[in-house]
């Protein structure tokens, strides 16, 4: 497999390279120069989940890993199931949220656990921002492995209580940095340091966020499985699948499994940090201090894969716009949506809100429509209990943080400060 550049296909670099080196080093981010196509697609959807995956990432991976190699990494990573539930006659949620960190990074961030053990045991410090659910993930994932060590960026303030115990209540090898700022301070933090080469190979940094193309491709498997789910309920129609879009990883994610010949469409829903929408409509691409919400892992006022979107479509916005739905909704439109679906039966968390209120704006009469579910409501418990008046009960894999001591400090958002952190 090799990757090249979104900003010069001159540049090169192997699965493994990429994905020790996060990024190119030309502003730019890595995307396979190659995509394979899957002409015997529908007896892949016939498989179940754990016999599928490993043939869905020998193929996309190709020579980067022996067969072995990949069947293992499989079985370690993704050992919980992605669930397409009926929310009513031809609408669904994919859930996302049944590993251990009850969100969809879990399976990225498990993932790219897996590749490092085997490409570079260590000794490796893994850097991350995270909006709320990324920092869970990746601290779960690596949370005593042996050679690695992971630093954790949040924005103080602005993750969920129960997002911000699941960071810092690990310890050893998890280091929690509480930043006084923003996500985007955070992610500006952790870009400031990879573009220090001496420090980058000095604490061998390597990002655990969606910059990773390793993330990317462990997200590919589920939108395969939506389908695969499908078939088994007789449904062959192409569905609209509504993805709640913050730093856009997951969307690209989708477009990749698209690029495999898997018969889907997107909605890209956001909240009120409008930054794509806005470029989507007017064709000026503005970035500009993010916005708090209650979906806080979509507080992103400027996301990163966008540029991976716009490579895969040749950086041509019209023929993105032929390509998508988007469409944006405030907090008052969110409650209204978590209401709704409730009504329905359904309990969600504020991100899956999004999606499905953006979804059935769009959703035309007979077709079927996904929306995703990011996360666990019970991450959002406060939230949904103070705005909706709802009992949230928590599962065990968060009722077990409640009164361990948290491993924080705060951090200003200065990046000399961080880099003196690293090294």
């Amino acid at each position: 497999m090799r990757l090249t550049s979104t900003r010069n296909p001159a540049v090169s670099a192997t699965f493994a390279q990429a994905v020790l080196a996060n990024t190119p080093g030309d502003g730019g981010l890595y995307m396979p120069a190659a995509w394979p196509a899957l002409p015997d697609l529908e007896d892949l959807l016939a498989l179940p989940w754990d016999a599928r995956n490993p043939v869905l990432l020998g193929r996309i991976l190709g020579d980067a890993f022996l067969p072995g190699e990949v069947e293992a990494m499989a079985r370690e990573a993704f050992t919980f199931p992605a669930p397409l539930v009926q929310v009513e006659d031809g609408l669904f949620a994919l859930e996302l949220f049944h590993g251990p960190t009850l969100a969809f990074k879990d399976f990225g961030a498990r993932f790219l656990a897996a590749v490092l053990a085997r490409i570079s045991p260590g000794p490796r410090t893994i850097l991350t921002a995270t909006s709320g659910d990324t920092g869970a993930a990746v601290a779960s994932a690596f949370w005593r492995r042996p050679g690695f060590r992971a630093v954790v960026l949040y924005p103080q303030g602005r993750v969920s209580p129960l997002q911000e115990r699941q960071i810092a209540c690990l310890g050893d090898n998890v280091e929690a940095l509480a930043v006084q700022g923003s996500f985007d301070d955070c992610q500006t933090l952790v870009k400031a340091c990879f573009q220090d080469a001496g420090l980058s190979a000095q604490a061998g940094l390597t990002s655990a966020n969606s910059i990773n193309i390793a993330r990317l491709v462990a997200q590919v498997l589920y939108y395969v499985e939506a389908v695969a789910q499908l078939r088994d309920r007789g449904i062959r129609q192409r569905p609209l699948v509504s993805v709640p879009s913050g730093n856009f990883g997951n969307l690209c994610a989708g477009f990749l499994a698209a690029g495999l010949g898997l018969p889907v469409s997107f909605v890209a829903a956001t909240n009120a940090n409008r930054t794509v929408p806005d470029h989507l409509e007017t064709g000026a691409y503005a970035p500009r201090p993010s916005l708090a919400t209650l979906s806080n892992a979509m507080d992103v006022g400027d996301p990163s894969n966008w540029e991976r979107i716009l490579h895969l479509h040749g950086g041509d916005l019209d023929a993105l716009r032929r390509n998508l739905r988007w469409g944006s909704q405030d907090d008052a439109a969110t409650l209204a949506s978590l209401a709704e679906l409730r009504a329905r039966g359904y309990t969600a968390d504020p991100h899956a809100a999004v999606a499905y209120g953006q979804l059935r704006r769009v959703l035309e009469p007979g077709r079927p429509g996904i929306f995703l579910g990011t996360a666990h409501p019970a991450k959002f418990q406060a939230i949904l209990e103070a705005r909706l008046g709802w009992e949230i009960p928590l599962p065990p894999a968060l009722a077990e943080l409640e009164g361990r001591p948290l491993h924080t400090r705060p951090l200003p958002a200065d990046a000399n400060l961080l880099k003196r952190e690293l090294a």
